[in-house]
């Protein structure tokens, strides 16, 4: 009596390489891909000689020509602005604030938005500006 072997006749497909190659490329997009803070509204800021660089970790608040509100890019009414700060501030962002406003927004609306910041416990305020020459 002989005895037989069987063969295993299936192919066993590595796939290790190929996941791989697949967290490879997701590194390389994360890395490439730059995230840009900043809205595509058109803002022209007010000029000072004393700006300075903000911190890129700062809730941004948007305030444009027809006086609507953005958080993070995100509408908001005014009515809402205070406590969408606060959620922000108690998920982890920093108390600091920078309202990017056009020249043309009535300083009654720039200044609703700074002390509606503060009742939400906003420590560092600031207004972003272009730096002036001299």
């Amino acid at each position: 009596m002989r005895c037989l072997k069987k063969r295993d006749n299936s192919a066993a497909l590595d796939i290790s390489p190929l996941i791989d190659m697949v967290f490879i490329l997701l590194i390389f997009f994360m890395v490439s891909t730059t995230f840009v803070k900043d809205m595509k509204i058109d803002i022209e800021r007010p000029g000072a000689a004393s700006a300075t660089s903000a911190s890129t970790k700062s809730i941004r608040i948007q305030l444009d020509r027809q006086g609507n509100i953005y958080i993070e890019g995100q509408p908001v009414k005014p009515w809402m602005l205070q406590s969408r700060v606060r959620d922000l501030m108690k998920s982890g962002a920093s108390g600091q604030i920078l309202v990017i406003t056009d020249r043309l927004v009535p300083a009654e609306k720039l200044v609703e938005a700074v002390d509606q910041c503060r009742l939400a416990g906003a420590t560092d305020i600031g207004v972003a500006t272009e730096k002036e020459a001299g």
